[in-house]
């Protein structure tokens, strides 16, 4: 682990595989399909480990799909906010599912959807949602995501097959209970009509404490009672605390009694959800409880963005330059969102395979960089 080269995502493969195992006995359990949302998790290295467990995967746009296509070896269950038509052609060639965002979309390429033999869907709001974040959470009532009720009262459009929600984030089965209590009551009378209902992501049901038993039983139940065939979309789940983020210390500066320990990543290009959720992960080596250790520090991104930090940690011993700082659990929502902005580094990605030995599956250097521009 010493001589790993900093920045770099380390996926622990051992800790993938007790995900995918519960995964599968959640699907088995309930009779339900579960499969991977790229938008949490898309290290395709890894895939061939995730093809073994599940089945299939969604997209949220062209280039997800490829990927399901081209590296989990199936069509996707494809969902965008809007589809283009320069594209909707290769979309649905590589598509068993596409799911609508709004009646407009539907009416543009529904029929053609139909017509290429894949199964049609509108996603829905149940206007209900435990995530109290704004920027996280899909179910406000003016939300661009899905159709309100009011939208369907005529019922569902002929060729619909099924319906779509995602409103979790993160969520536990008691959440979801409540969910299908009001997608229940707003939508009642299209559940009597589909063949599918895709119950999205935000299922986190490899968190410790999660009550899978509750989950299983609640999905036996809707299922028995609507007769419809369920899909689930969990990507954070896949790859919860499965891997790291390891990073080395380059300078520690010091303002006005403040010390900030300048590493070798970025808060803003790498671990973007630090700034925006804002959430602090877990350290290896430190605490996110600034009063547990002795010395304290900002960590401080390589950016130029002032914004660019977290504070404060703890640490038992003073940091040095060369030291290292590992963020845990940097697997999910992390590295589909990375960016190259100041030219940084990006990360390279690494797996620790089950026999303990480290494989660099992906380094990166300018020609990454520039070839993202023109």
């Amino acid at each position: 682990m010493k001589n790993i080269q900093t920045p770099s995502f380390l996926l622990d493969e051992r800790a993938l595989e007790r995900n995918l195992q519960l995964i599968r006995q959640v699907s088995r359990e309930a009779e339900v399909d579960i499969i991977l949302a790229f938008k949490g998790f898309a290290m395709w290295s890894a895939f061939p480990m995730v093809k073994r467990f599940v089945r299939g995967a969604t997209a949220s746009s062209l280039h997800e799909a490829r990927l399901c296509y081209d590296y989990m070896g199936t069509k996707a269950h494809t969902y965008c906010v809007a589809y283009k038509r320069s594209e909707i052609e290769q979309l649905l060639s590589i598509s068993s599912h596409v799911t609508f965002n709004s009646l407009r979309q539907f009416e543009q390429f529904g029929a053609l959807a139909k017509a290429r033999g894949v199964s049609v869907g509108l996603r829905v709001n149940p206007e209900y949602s435990d995530v109290s974040t704004d920027l996280y959470n899909p179910a406000s009532p003016h939300s661009r995501l899905g159709m309100v009720s009011g939208e369907l009262v005529n019922g569902l459009p002929e060729g619909v097959e099924g319906l779509h929600f995602h409103v979790l984030c993160e969520s536990g089965s008691f959440a979801l209970e409540k969910v299908l209590e009001n997608l229940e009551v707003r939508f009642g009378e299209c559940l009597k009509k589909i063949k599918w209902l895709n119950l999205g992501g935000g299922h986190l049901m490899t968190r410790k404490g999660y009550d899978t038993a509750h989950l299983v039983s609640i999905l036996k139940k809707f299922k028995e009672k609507h007769k419809v065939q369920i899909i689930m979309e969990p990507g954070s789940a896949f790859a919860w605390q499965t891997g790291d983020l390891h990073t080395t210390v380059l300078d520690i500066v010091d303002r006005n009694g403040i010390k900030t320990a300048i590493i070798d990543a970025s808060f803003t290009c790498h671990m973007p959800d630090c700034l925006e959720m804002p959430y602090r992960p877990e350290l290896v080596e430190g605490s996110r409880d600034a009063d547990h250790f002795a010395h304290q520090y900002r960590l401080g991104g390589v950016s130029c963005l002032a914004g660019d930090f977290l504070a404060a940690y703890s640490f038992e011993k003073p940091l040095e330059v060369g030291d290292t700082v590992t963020f845990k659990d940097m697997m999910h929502y992390t590295m589909v969102k990375t960016s190259t902005f100041n030219g940084i580094q990006h990360p390279s990605i690494a797996i620790k395979k089950k026999n303990g030995n480290i494989q660099v599956v992906r380094e990166f250097g300018y020609e990454d960089y520039k070839n993202k521009l023109s």
